[in-house]
């Protein structure tokens, strides 16, 4: 368990008290589902692929999103601004805000847009906007406001930190690795688990908006993602653990569909709970979203080659913890080519949390 060297922060009670949300497996009765502007204020942690596929179901649901990005990627044209200019990595950061932007199909195109040759080659044009913002701000945080500004976005997204981390990775048998990029092979190589993971410099500072919009969330959601290089790194960052511990929001961890390669290899789903309180709290959860969706043959012999299998749900640990486990198809057969991580698509994210509802009492009082 980390334990937290920053004063206590003092948390902001919301008056939409979510500790009784309940995911109810029957029809969608929600009465904030008809408007968006009424939806519950959600904090969903993450990075990677898994964050900004999730942002672009919750943005149908709701318009009180923040999504609170890790800044731990060193690797591809995220790793090479790093070194060039060193600003922090705007890869992650960039895909958020293209997820929950409300502008025209050709400037979402615009900032994925790659560079296929030259010496911009594999960059994406939406980082060279955010680099360029943050030279004329000086300010990766108010680069970051501001580019959402521009697109319109539904929400915020902030960095977890402004501090410049790496991430280093402790593995079972004593090894250790320096770089998030790094990771994956490194284990491969190894073979063997994951001990810890922890951050260089340690302890570094959280952005106050982000551990103020942690106090405030109804619902707080860790995931989709990579468990050690996407969601565990936020964790770790000062302050924020102990956020979500003390926050009275519903706490859900969305599980990957399956396993990854060069992180959770043979991992169940109660092994992916146990990493993350194992780098913060017991506290952390309140329930567990799983896909129950079928994933047809030729997708999983694909997923197979490439190491990766459905992650096993084992119930019993989850009773022990008082950890709710739910699930439901979050995951479409379209959907599945392109969901690398083996994470839950969209559309599926998005009639899951319309699901989220509070006891009529709770809903009087708003």
């Amino acid at each position: 368990m980390k334990h937290e060297s920053s004063p206590p922060t003092k948390i902001y009670r919301p008056s939409r008290t979510a500790k009784s949300y309940q995911l109810s497996r029957g029809e969608d009765s929600s009465p904030l589902s008809g408007n968006r502007r009424l939806g519950p204020r959600i904090a969903v942690i993450g990075g990677g692929t898994g964050l900004s596929t999730m942002l672009k179901g919750l943005k149908e649901y709701t318009d009180h999103i923040t999504a609170i990005v890790t800044m731990a990627d060193d690797g591809g044209g995220s790793g090479v601004l790093r070194s060039d200019l060193g600003m922090l990595p705007p890869g992650d950061i960039r895909n958020c805000i293209s997820a929950l932007a409300n502008t025209e199909p050709t400037l979402r195109r615009l900032l994925d847009y790659r560079f296929t040759e030259g010496r911009n080659k594999g960059q994406s044009f939406g980082n060279l906007f955010l680099a360029a913002l943050n030279g004329i701000y000086g300010s990766f945080e108010e680069a970051v406001i501001r580019m959402g500004e521009v697109l319109a976005i539904t929400g915020r997204v902030m960095p977890v930190t402004t501090t410049n981390i790496n991430l280093r990775a402790e593995l079972v048998d004593g090894s250790t690795v320096l770089g998030e990029s790094k990771i994956c092979a490194h284990k491969q190589a190894h073979n063997c688990r994951i001990h810890r993971i922890s951050l260089v410099p340690a302890h570094p500072p959280a952005l106050p908006r982000a551990l103020e919009a942690i106090a405030q969330a109804d619902v707080i959601v860790l995931g989709p993602g990579s468990l050690y290089t996407s969601i565990i790194p936020n964790l770790l960052v000062d302050g924020i653990s102990q956020a979500i511990a003390d926050s009275g929001a519903f706490k859900i961890y969305i599980l990957n569909i399956m396993t990854q390669i060069g992180e959770t290899e043979g991992y169940t789903a109660f092994d992916h709970v146990q990493a993350l309180m194992d780098h913060s709290h017991a506290s952390i959860l309140n329930l567990c979203l799983y896909n129950t969706a079928p994933i047809k043959g030729k997708f999983l012999a694909q997923y197979a080659r490439e190491g990766s299998e459905p992650v096993q749900i084992d119930p019993e640990p989850f009773r022990r913890h008082r950890i709710k486990l739910a699930g439901y198809p979050l995951v479409s057969h379209a959907a599945v080519p392109g969901a690398a991580a083996g994470i839950p698509g969209p559309p599926q994210t998005h009639r899951s949390f319309r699901r989220v509802r509070r006891p009529a009492a709770q809903r009087a009082e708003r």
